[in-house]
């Protein structure tokens, strides 16, 4: 899948479960349900603090390619 990274994700067992929960309630798998909930709080973000523009994610670029790596692997 181009242009995606794999980000693992500790949380806690009961949090886990809980948000699975959600998500099946609303028809979602969890994936979805967490990339809904992080486009709502991007969205929220931008709407109460202002846009996040390409200038803005390029100060963080060489920070989340180390972390994730440039492939998306």
């Amino acid at each position: 899948m181009k242009n995606q990274k794999n980000i693992p994700v500790r949380m806690a067992d009961d949090l886990l479960e809980k948000l699975y929960y959600v998500a099946k309630s609303e028809g979602r798998s969890l994936n979805n349900q967490i990339l809904l909930m992080s486009r709502n709080a991007v969205a929220y973000f931008e709407k109460t603090k202002g846009k996040i523009t390409p200038d803005k994610i390029k100060s963080v670029r060489e920070e989340i390619e180390k972390e994730f790596g440039s492939d998306g692997e």
